[in-house]
This record gives C-alpha cells, sequence and structure tokens, in this order.
C-alpha cells in the first residue's frame, strides 16, 4: 500500500536525487524510496522477512545442486566448448 508522503529537499538533496534518479534510470521518487531502503538496511541491518527469503532461496539452490559433483560438471563443460 502506497502512501503519499511530501518533502522539503534543499538544492542540494534535491540535486542529489536527481543524480540518483538519473543514475537508476527511475522517477525522482523511486530514487528516494531506494536510498531510504537502502539506507535502512545498512543501518538496522536487512528485515527478518527477507533473511528468511535468501534463506529459503539458499536451501532450495543446495537441494538443486546436491549429489552433483563439480568438478565432473567444470570437465563435462570444458569438453563441450573443445569444438569452439
Amino acid at each position: 500500500m502506497l502512501k503519499r508522503t511530501t518533502l522539503l529537499l534543499d538544492d542540494e538533496t534535491r540535486t542529489a536525487a536527481h543524480e540518483l534518479a538519473h543514475r537508476y534510470e527511475c522517477s525522482v521518487s523511486e530514487a528516494i524510496r531506494r536510498a531510504v531502503t537502502r539506507h535502512r538496511d545498512a543501518t538496522l541491518g536487512v528485515p527478518q522477512a527477507r533473511r528468511e527469503e535468501r534463506a529459503r532461496i539458499l536451501g532450495h539452490l543446495f537441494e538443486l545442486f546436491d549429489g552433483h559433483d563439480p568438478e565432473d560438471e567444470i570437465r563435462r563443460l570444458k569438453e563441450q566448448d573443445e569444438g569452439f
């Protein structure tokens, strides 16, 4: 759910917001949202829900690679590349 908030930015902050928007190729509002979220993550740490999601995805990757021999996989890929 989105909520509207009005911000009064001084010239330096407004310029910085525009520079971020240009860099991210998004609106100034989106650049500010991203900056606030990244600052929160850097200051407070990654939220619990995001950590749980990352752990779930990592666990799924472990399941996908279970039983695979990485050296055998690399050897097989190198054999396939020999023709190029």
